[in-house]
């Protein structure tokens, strides 16, 4: 290949990284062939074009671009004509008004110059003709180029709506955690859920039951992404609908972990920790593979609560055992995910369950707001790094000590 036309290719490819998206497929269409026969006119012909829409078996103009004459916008060219067949089977095509196959009428309406290329875009929804003038081009060497600016559209077309994708899961995310957690009786909670990329598989959540008892559950679905943050909506709303109607905490999962099973996600593995918890202090507890909460004493012994069951999803007929503790005056409920305990620090070392334990005990006195601040600070102190390697939260219940209510 010719030094000049791999020079081309990198000059094409490096300025079609710098045209931002649209905030639709034809947008960002137009902005690049806008592009393209403003910047690349001498080195390729590319007068100017036109952009056409697939619509309901044809394809509609929809709008045109650089140096072309007034163009009425609406004409509609059929799936079935031949230079139409002929792009979609090769991805680009160069041709000239008298090839045939080519109607000279509609080429006319269409108001195409002598000699014009064209290329598909997003899967055949588009296809882009330029008008080229350049007869000292090979046929050979345009057909490569606008490979390269096919390519180069689809890549940008696919990351538009991959933003697009992302930001609606980071909508469903943020819609279920919750704002304001609330104090019940002599209780008070603080939470917090940071995510590894723009969203994550965390969350957590209080549900109040009654005047007597509330829910605190933390979980963790496994990747990341929207198939993630689906996969938590799913578990968000299926707890909220089981304890709402009264179901025990077994028999809540175990409903849980069959719609998990089913589902077509390509996460199907989700880990949480579930407690009820009375006014009076009796929990209830379901571990379903997750790392076990610790429940702090006020004279700073640790209780590890691990009783439960699998992890969500992998097993359809899976059994959960529930466990029983009591967290008194002074007592605080750490439950967590394992971002924080297998965050990593220098090494490769991980923070671990075990450092976590001491941290929370020498922190103890602390109000949860401020305890889950230092276990924050604590784990991004020892990775040393601003950078997630996996979501990461804590949610703290803490029961006021008798000498506080008075």
């Amino acid at each position: 290949m010719p030094r000049r036309t791999i020079s081309l290719y990198h000059r094409i490819e490096r300025a079609l990284e710098t045209i931002a998206g649209g905030s639709s497929p034809l947008e960002t269409i137009q902005t690049t062939a806008h592009f393209l026969a403003d910047t690349f006119t001498d080195d390729l012909g590319l007068k100017g074009g036109r952009i056409y829409s697939f619509d309901d078996g044809d394809y509609e103009l929809v709008a045109t671009f650089g140096l072309v004459g007034k163009i009425p916008l609406g004409q509609q060219v059929g799936a079935d004509y031949m230079p139409i067949r002929h792009l979609l089977e090769t991805g680009v095509a160069v041709m000239h008004r008298d090839d045939p196959g080519l109607d000279p009428t509609l080429e006319d309406l269409l108001g195409t110059g002598e000699v014009f290329a064209a290329i598909v875009v997003d899967d055949g929804h588009f296809i882009l003709s330029f008008d080229v003038d350049a007869p000292h081009i090979a046929v050979d060497d345009l057909i490569s180029t606008l490979n390269i600016v096919r390519l180069a559209i689809n890549q940008q077309l696919r990351e538009v709506r991959m933003a697009v994708v992302m930001e609606d899961a980071r909508r469903i995310q943020t819609s279920i955690l919750p704002r304001h957690l609330p104090s019940p009786g002599d209780f008070t909670l603080a939470g917090r859920c940071l995510a590894a990329e723009i969203v994550g598989g965390d969350f957590y959540d209080v549900i109040e039951l009654d005047d007597a008892s509330f829910d605190v559950v933390v979980a963790d679905a496994t990747g990341h992404g929207l198939p993630a943050a689906l996969q938590v909506r799913d578990v968000f709303t299926g707890l909220r609908m089981g304890l709402s109607r009264e179901y025990k905490l077994g028999g809540t999962l175990e409903r849980l972990n069959r719609i998990i099973h089913r589902s077509r996600l390509a996460t199907k593995f989700v880990s949480l920790f579930l407690a009820e918890i009375d006014l009076s202090g009796t929990i209830m507890y379901c571990c379903a593979g997750h790392p076990p909460a610790l429940l702090v004493r006020a004279s700073g012994e640790v209780e590890r609560l691990a009783a439960g069951g699998l992890p969500l999803g992998p097993f359809p007929n899976a059994r959960y055992t529930a466990g029983l503790s009591k967290i008194g005056p002074g007592d605080t409920l750490v439950i967590y995910t394992d971002g924080i305990t297998e965050a990593h620090g220098v090494g490769e070392t991980e923070f671990e369950l075990d450092r976590l334990e001491e941290l929370v005990v020498s922190a103890r006195d602390l109000d949860p707001e401020a305890l889950v601040e230092r276990i924050f600070a604590e784990v991004q102190a020892f990775s040393g790094s601003e950078t997630l390697h996996d979501d990461q939260t804590v949610l703290v219940v803490q029961r006021r000590k008798e000498s506080d209510d008075e």
